[in-house]
């Protein structure tokens, strides 16, 4: 086997497993946060937020694995990241 051949392998099975991660967090519903929500948090996948020009709040999203290594996707509210300058 040739490296080119070997090298798109590679890529095809890393976009194979890129598309697999993305189709399992899209079949899964966002559960908004309350105060006393149990969070069981083993591993953070991903962090969003909407963007904002401007300090203020800001509808976020985190998507993590828990114990049993299910996703779950949890909607919240924050202050903005460009906030970080404005004591």
């Amino acid at each position: 086997m040739n490296t080119k051949a070997v090298y798109a392998a590679c890529l095809f099975a890393a976009l194979n497993i890129c598309t697999l991660s993305a189709r399992a967090e899209s079949d899964v519903s966002a559960k908004p946060y309350t105060y006393g929500t149990h969070l069981d948090i083993q591993k953070v996948v991903s962090l969003k937020q909407d963007a904002s020009p401007s300090c203020g709040v800001v509808d976020a999203q985190l998507t993590y694995l828990d114990s049993k290594s299910k996703t779950q996707v949890l909607d919240y509210r924050k202050i903005s990241d460009t906030c970080s300058s404005d004591n």
